[in-house]
């Protein structure tokens, strides 16, 4: 048996409520602990994963093996595993939120750093990141959530062939219809990201493949726009080929029939792990320094 003193990680599961909220709704933390034997004031930016699945389900090749690659670089890891149809926006939104504040909440607890936690997102839960971005100062969520808008807002954004636009041409039209319902066509400008962007968004880092036919790399185009007009620090990778929800696109993260293997596409984590290490100053591991809400 490990022993408390023993133990270098933690690993939490933690339930999430809100008004709409499926049951199963579960925030997992993966928590490098840190060590009393050495460097015992170590703080860590964390980073929230948001797997895809089109507003239908959460996808595990987008969950823990993205996780496990994140943990290997020294990051703090949660999966948010939010509420899909028949939960209708902005429920998963809320849930997001109300993991910010938990994250906030801990933060002693887990020794993250409250000033880089970032949130990542695939294909339609790259919309949901992004949403978080684009809504984390308007009132309708922090009221809902019962915070301040700083404690919502993410240090930056990370999102894999994200979800975006509502345009027909560029719509993943079924991700759209799963977060509306009987509201897609009254709604569905109303959460088509490119045309909401302004100069409040955070950083952000997205990557896409040219022959996704499934979220076509219009959707990363037009955002990447929209950041651009607004001032907004953003890096985009455009693959050349690559199917739709890759991942990891290597073997841990290949499908039951061997697909979604794209040698060319996996340097993504490793440009990632450049643009996190400017971000976090180069250093992801600091001091712990006192919180000031």
């Amino acid at each position: 048996m490990i022993s408390e003193k023993e133990k270098n990680m933690q690993y939490e599961v933690i339930s999430i409520h809100t008004e709409q909220s499926a049951p199963n709704t579960k925030f997992y933390a993966y928590i490098l602990d840190s060590s009393k034997e050495f460097q015992p004031d170590l703080i860590r930016p964390m980073i929230i994963l948001c797997p895809g699945g089109g507003y239908e389900k959460t996808s595990d090749r987008e969950a823990e093996p993205v996780a496990m690659r994140l943990l290997a670089m020294g990051y703090h890891v949660g999966i948010l595993r939010y509420s899909v149809a028949p939960a209708r926006f902005p429920t998963a939104l809320l849930e997001l939120a109300e993991v910010m504040k938990l994250v906030h909440e801990n933060h002693e607890k887990w020794h993250v750093d409250w000033n880089q936690i970032y949130v990542q997102g695939s294909s339609a839960g790259g919309h949901l990141a992004a949403s978080l971005g684009v809504f984390w100062n308007k009132p309708f969520l922090y009221k809902a959530a019962g915070t301040t808008p700083d404690i919502l807002k993410p240090a930056g954004l990370i999102l894999n062939y994200p979800v975006i636009t509502s345009k027909k041409k560029y719509s993943h039209e079924g991700s759209f219809r799963n977060l509306l319902g009987s509201e897609y066509k009254e709604k569905k400008k109303e959460v088509s990201l490119e045309k909401l962007v302004t100069s409040d968004m955070p950083p952000c880092f997205i990557w896409h493949t040219f022959t996704d036919t499934t979220v076509p790399v219009e959707n990363s185009l037009l955002l990447a726009a929209a950041l651009r007009g607004a001032g907004v620090s953003t890096e985009l990778h455009v693959y050349p080929t690559g199917e739709h929800g890759l991942s990891l696109a290597d073997e841990s993260t290949s499908r039951a029939d061997g697909s979604s293997v794209c040698p060319p596409v996996q340097s993504w984590i490793d440009l990632l792990e450049v643009w996190l290490a400017t971000r976090t100053e180069k250093d992801i591991c600091k001091k712990r320094e006192k919180h000031v809400q």
